[in-house]
């Protein structure tokens, strides 16, 4: 039997009232401790609309990254005050912790800013080390204690006066650098794994402009003063006008250059009524976000439910074979693509997806093109075509993308090209597989050695 309630408790030790807060309380070897005693909020902030011609490095988080580097902005774009961040700091969106949307910051990403929106906090050494609360974070028992703090809520809001009163087990330093040695032993290995992995799966988009006979792109030059051709120039502007200077030569490929407009028959996007905050159930209709396809992969999941009241457009609706191209996000994620390999019914495409309508007997194959868009000389093409003025928001037009011009193979080449692609791809998934699994069952011990339960003299 699981979560079983204490029988009788002092009122004098209730924290709130609510029965599912017994579900949170840890049972541990060690003393419990509240954050109160040793975090400390992080809230300086700067404004960057004071350092206008200023660049600035803007982070996010959110549950597959953790803190990542989310666009850089000069301080005349950004309209509200920024927190600055600290190495070892820590972040998290109030409304998504629950599922695992919070960072710890890194020594790279030290002295950059972040949102006001996210609550930042930073920790006492002496107490605890940066590493075992960074584990204890991302631990059951600590999830646990979230939904139970949160319980009755109809949306969890995990403010940081709401924070400070959670409770965890504290080991003594001592034991607290044994376990994160621990952990850094049997890291190396999965690290090691999972490099070998990313460093396939980036080499991908090169090894495909190698095999079109397509060169690396240089670096933007710098100078003050140089010379562009304005008949290359579709846009004026300095920043544009540099980055002619890394222009791809497409030439360069003994493949014949097509548009993309001459090997599809066209862009469909879709439709963004309002929706709810939640995804939509099984049985509901649902629109797709722009997160759908932000990271290379098709990601059903990320959906809003259609209202009952609003009639779905069955012609938006998405299906296999489909291919999805962005149309509007932060730059890196403009043109961010996606073959649709399998989906649940009653989901539809939102007016920020592109949809592509195949010809009859098209002499592009669908994997091809998922591959080709994903080429930095695609995306240098791609960045170059984007509007909008808000650094969070950028657009790039329908005509925009069916202009893009990249080398086509035959389509048995293509075919090849592709294999080799998936047999690197396979053998990614491997490393990266085996290192996920390798942390999955570390990390149970890890959570019991934090909770006293195994002894790190058993190690």
């Amino acid at each position: 039997m699981t979560n079983v309630l204490p029988q009788s408790v002092n009122f004098s030790e209730l924290l709130r009232w609510d029965v599912k807060y017994f579900w949170g309380q840890i049972k541990s070897k060690y003393p419990l401790v509240s954050l109160a005693t040793f975090v400390r909020d992080h809230n300086e902030k700067v404004r960057p609309f004071e350092y206008p011609e200023d660049k600035f490095k803007i982070l996010g988080v959110n549950n597959t990254n953790g803190i990542f580097h989310a666009y850089d902005a000069f301080g005349k774009d950004i309209k509200q005050p920024y927190k600055k961040v600290s190495t070892d700091d820590f972040a998290y969106n109030p409304y998504r912790i629950n599922v695992g949307s919070i960072g710890r910051v890194p020594p790279e990403h030290d002295g950059t800013f972040i949102s006001p929106a996210y609550v930042v906090f930073s920790i006492d050494k002496k107490v605890i080390l940066p590493e075992l609360f960074w584990f204890i974070l991302k631990s059951e028992f600590f999830n646990q204690t979230l939904r139970a703090a949160t319980a009755g809520s109809v949306r969890m809001n995990l403010t940081y006066p709401l924070l400070e009163t959670l409770k965890i087990p504290v080991p003594p330093i001592s034991v607290q650098k044994k376990i994160v040695a621990y952990w850094e032993k049997i890291n190396i290995n999965t690290k090691a794994d999972t490099a070998s992995s990313e460093e396939l799966t980036n080499s991908t988009p090169n090894l495909l402009a190698a095999e079109l006979g397509l060169t690396p792109l240089g670096e933007t030059h710098s100078k003050r003063a140089f010379i562009s051709r304005w008949g290359e120039t579709e846009r004026w502007g300095v920043e544009l006008a540099r980055e002619l200077s890394r222009k791809p030569n497409l030439k360069l490929s003994q493949f014949p250059i097509v548009s993309l407009f001459e090997v599809i028959e066209d862009l469909q996007n879709g439709w963004s009524p309002k929706c709810l905050s939640r995804p939509a159930k099984n049985d509901e209709w649902g629109v797709l976000k722009v997160g759908a396809v932000s990271f290379g992969w098709f990601d059903q999941s990320q959906n809003k439910a259609l209202p009952k009241r609003l009639k779905p457009i069955t012609q938006y609706e998405v299906v296999a074979g489909d291919f999805i191209i962005s149309r509007a996000n932060i730059t890196q994620y403009v043109g961010a693509c996606a073959l649709i390999d399998q989906v649940r019914s009653k989901l539809m495409l939102c007016d920020k997806l592109f949809k592509v309508i195949w010809k009859q007997n098209s002499s592009v194959l669908p994997e091809y093109l998922n591959e080709i868009l994903k080429i930095p000389h695609l995306r240098w093409q791609i960045e170059n075509k984007l509007t909008g003025g808000s650094p969070t928001m950028k657009n790039i037009s329908k005509p925009a993308l069916l202009s893009l011009k990249f080398p086509l193979p035959p389509l048995e080449i293509q075919k090849k090209i592709i294999d080799v692609i998936e047999a690197k791809r396979n053998e990614s998934r491997t490393l990266l597989n085996g290192a996920k699994k390798k942390l999955e069952e570390v990390s149970k011990q890890i959570e019991k050695l934090i909770l006293g339960t195994l002894s790190v003299e058993d190690l």
